[in-house]
């Protein structure tokens, strides 16, 4: 807030003419004697400045100079103050003016003291650079305001140099106050670079026997954020006056370096050792009850701050429970907080959006945001849009997704760092990932969010090799040296980015997309090296890619070497025991569960019964799941046991649990079970019935299509067969393609159906000629009905042979030592000819052959499959 004051010191020089700040502030000019005044001017100034009551402090200095009684020595820092600390560039300008006219400004240390730190609150260091520069006879304070000057600017060098310097002069030693500006340098300088200013920083302040709480306070504050936690404990330990500042700092920490567990034994200790708790301590160490899964001590937090009214109303505390509760599932808990708090701002709608965000209600989400601008009056900060876009994306009434990019314009955000990134992410999940590239390559301001963004993206997409190659480019791209505030993202090579668990977490799907395992192997090895590897997201998703490449052994040892485990990381396992066709398994691991089943755990282990032909055992889990979990089935649970029963031949009790769903539940899904299972056992009466449901619900489905026509090709009803082709491409409806990869020399190979694009496809061809001789003579007969063209038989046995997993398998056994096992992936469901030639050719060449296609895995071995031709 600026005050008019031009009228009340209109005799006093313009803050902008020079001559005055120019000079030296030591002269040969004799200063004034001070007037007789009242000296009651000066204490109520003063006074109303050590109260913070910053406003009232500069009318009593412009009633005082109306009055006609001029400031002195006393009057000019506490005014100067006052104005620094309301931020009022205008009116200390007018002041300094005084000051000097007046001789105050070229005789008192203590008003050029108040200068530095005027002009660098204000933003204007070169101007507390030259008042400081001009001081002849610098005290403590002046270095401290310059060194606090250059620390607010960011100049973290120039700050840790004007240390230095400092201890050149011929005074008195750096105080606490320095060595806290000099630590807060320090933190900003990058792991290593930091870390080593920041251990010779620790050890002057105990040569110099500065033991002050606030000297250990910053010391930790440093350490934690050079992510050296152990020695932040260890200063704390040999703390011997804590304050609760000192408590929070350490249980902040924790709970950011995701130590949650330790975070909640200090709040232990710290209670027990009869801290007060304050705002801070709340909001540090209810993230960690989110994190651990720990609601009922979230709870108990909540009821302490209810018994203190004081702290419900502190927005920190509010924005920390609703995340608290929306962390924890508990969305209602989470808006009764909201509801409750009176005083709400920005921080708490943030808050609530963004629960109703992460936990799918997204129509809430964009009610409550229409609700914050049109009922509270609020404007969105960046942090509320990229809450609030993910929330579009979701929503499918909100069909104009591109509409919040012109609002973000509109705002002026579209260049915040953090709005692109959820932009990316917004046009990564509405398929136009092209949109997010070029979102990506005009950042000029990316941090590891925006990396993590795009190889998220790449991903969903299913560009997986285009997500490898990003990972790699990103550890290879140098930061820009420009820095925000409280951004200590740099990495132990101070200049690139490193990949973090989430970046990790992101990648690691694609390297089981593509079975690129020799890829992932290398990623878990920097995940090990980085200490990122214990990290339950990682762990889980390692546990995931293992099993998709089909080393289900390593898989099941990542798992037993966590050191704790969710419910995904048991999801996870779970599934990959029933991909693996090993059902009883899975089903032991579900009862040892440490975890409580969640959906998705019933999706996983419906999925292993029945790729192991365990119905009874699947039945039952299906029947009992709400009585004994309180879990209600969904679609997606029924559609599990439709393709449980139909899987079986049990066609007709397929059919009746499709009839019998609630009516309010999307059947989809189990339509599309059932015609799968139709199509297994060639059932042409009931999979009609399938295939007219979903195609007068799912009309522009490839798959529907195709399934319908498979099923009347192999029954030889080519007419029909052509009719339903006609009429996908009357509805512009398209086939996916059948592709297949491999991995050779960290290499991702990739194969369509009838590759003639691969430098080795002439040598492959006649490779799987020659083989299907040695094929024949051990007894293959080509199974023809997998073609679906009416085409002659030896037409149709050359169009098998160029199956993508045929030309992969080729390909890994031309180009490998004899005896190295196979694995390919294949986007589709393996045909049942692949699937028999594979056999052969396993026995034939004397190879483990592991396939992955989009259902489940067959691990092929001296002719035989490890799914008994139960798939």
């Amino acid at each position: 807030m600026s005050y008019n004051c031009h009228h009340l010191l209109s005799p006093l020089p313009s803050p902008h003419s020079p001559p005055s700040i120019q000079k030296p502030l030591i002269t040969s000019r004799t200063p004034p004697k001070p007037t007789p005044q009242s000296p009651s001017w000066v204490d109520a100034l003063r006074s109303r400045t050590r109260s913070n009551d910053f406003r009232e402090a500069i009318s009593t200095y412009i009633e005082m100079t109306v009055a006609g009684a001029r400031p002195d020595r006393f009057a000019f820092p506490a005014a100067l103050t006052a104005a620094a600390g309301l931020r009022d560039l205008e009116t200390g300008e007018q002041m300094h003016a005084a000051a000097v006219k007046f001789g105050y400004g070229s005789s008192s240390v203590t008003v050029a003291n108040t200068l530095v730190n005027l002009y660098g609150k204000c933003g204007r260091i070169g101007d507390a650079r030259k008042v400081f520069d001009r001081i002849t006879e610098r005290d403590q304070v002046s270095w401290n305001s310059y060194i606090a000057a250059l620390c607010r600017f960011e100049m973290w060098e120039l700050a840790l140099e004007a240390f230095r310097a400092m201890q050149m002069e011929d005074m008195e030693p750096p105080s606490s106050f320095t060595l806290v500006s000099a630590a807060v340098a320090c933190s900003n300088l990058g792991v290593i670079h930091g870390f080593r200013l920041g251990k010779q920083l620790h050890g002057y302040s105990l040569r110099m026997g500065d033991q002050k709480t606030f000297t250990n306070n910053a010391l930790m504050a440093m350490y934690a954020k050079l992510g050296r936690i152990d020695d932040s404990r260890a200063v704390f330990d040999s703390s011997l006056d804590r304050d609760i500042v000192s408590w929070n700092t350490m249980i902040s920490s924790f709970s950011q370096s995701d130590r949650f567990s330790e975070a909640l034994d200090f709040f232990r200790f710290m209670v027990l050792e009869g801290v007060e708790i304050d705002s801070v301590t709340i909001a540090s160490v209810l993230p960690a009850c989110s994190h651990l899964e720990r609601l009922d001590f979230g709870k108990e937090i909540h009821a302490y701050v209810l018994r203190n009214s004081g702290l419900i109303e502190n927005s920190f505390v509010g924005s920390a429970l609703v995340d608290m509760y929306c962390n924890s599932r508990d969305v209602e808990g989470g808006r009764k907080v909201f509801d409750r708090i009176s005083g709400r701002r920005i921080e708490l709608w943030n808050a609530m959006i963004s629960g109703y965000t992460r936990n799918g209600f997204v129509e809430k989400a964009l009610i409550l945001f229409t609700e914050m601008i049109e009922v509270a009056g609020l404007l969105p900060n960046t942090t509320t849009m990229a809450s609030v876009m993910p929330a579009c994306v979701q929503c499918e009434p909100f069909s104009s997704k591109e509409s919040i990019h012109g609002y973000v314009v509109k705002l002026g955000f579209e260049e915040n760092r953090y709005v692109q990134n959820a932009l990316m992410d917004m046009y990564s999940r509405t398929g136009k990932i092209k949109i997010s590239e070029n979102i990506f390559h005009s950042m000029e301001d990316k941090d590891r969010v925006s990396w993590n963004t795009m190889i998220t993206g790449y991903v969903l997409s299913g560009h997986h090799s285009d997500a490898l190659v990003l990972l790699h480019k990103m550890q290879r791209v140098e930061k820009k040296k420009t820095r925000r505030k409280n951004d200590n993202n740099e990495d132990e090579n101070g200049g690139f980015y490193k990949p973090n668990s989430i970046t990790l977490m992101t990648v690691l799907p694609g390297c089981a997309a593509l079975a690129a395992l020799a890829k992932g192997k290398e990623i878990h090895a920097y995940a090990i090296r980085n200490s990122l590897a214990s990290d339950v997201t990682v762990g889980s998703a390692l546990v995931d890619m293992y099993a998709k490449s089909g080393c289900l052994n390593i898989s099941r040892r990542v798992f037993d070497e966590m050191p704790n485990r969710n419910v995904i990381t048991w999801n996870v396992l779970i599934m990959a025991y029933g991909m693996h066709g090993r059902g009883e398994e899975a089903l032991e691991l579900f009862k040892k569960m440490e975890a409580e089943p969640n959906e998705v755990t019933f999706i996983a282990i419906f999925a292993a019964c029945s790729h192991s032909g365990l119905i009874n055992e699947g039945l039952t889990l299906f029947y009992r799941m709400k009585n004994d979990h309180g879990i209600e089935p969904t679609s997606d649970h029924y559609a599990c046991v439709v393709d449980l029963l139909g899987r079986a031949g049990r066609l007709d009790e397929a059919y009746e649990l499709v009839k019998t769903m609630p009516a309010e539940l999307d059947k989809v899904f189990a339509w599309s079970s059932l015609l799968g299972a139709c199509r297994i056992h060639q059932n042409l009466e009931l999979g009609e019935v399938a295939a007219n449901n979903l195609l007068r619900l799912e009309p522009n489905v490839a798959s529907h299509y195709v399934l319908i026509s498979n099923i009347y090709s192999s029954a030889g009803l080519w007419n029909k067969a052509t009719e339903v082709r006609k009429n996908m491409r009357h509805m512009g409806v398209k086939k996916e393609p059948g592709c297949s990869w491999i991995e050779l020399r960290d290499e991702v190979h990739k194969f369509m159906a009838g590759d003639v694009a691969h430098p080795q496809t002439e040598q492959l061809h006649a490779f799987l000629e020659t083989l299907s001789d040695k094929m024949r003579k051990e007894g293959y007969v080509p199974d023809t009905s997998c073609v679906l063209h009416d085409v002659d038989d030896d037409e149709k046995e050359n169009l098998l042979c160029g199956h993508s997993e045929r030309l992969a398998i080729a390909f890994g056994i031309l180009n490998t030592a004899p005896g190295t096992t196979i694995r390919v992936a294949k986007n589709l469901r393996v045909c049942n000819d692949c699937h028999v030639a594979t056999k052969y050719i396993s026995k034939i060449m004397k190879r483990e052959i592991i396939v992955r296609d989009v259902r489940r895995f067959h691990r092929f071995k001296e002719g035989t499959c490890s799914c008994g031709d139960y798939w």
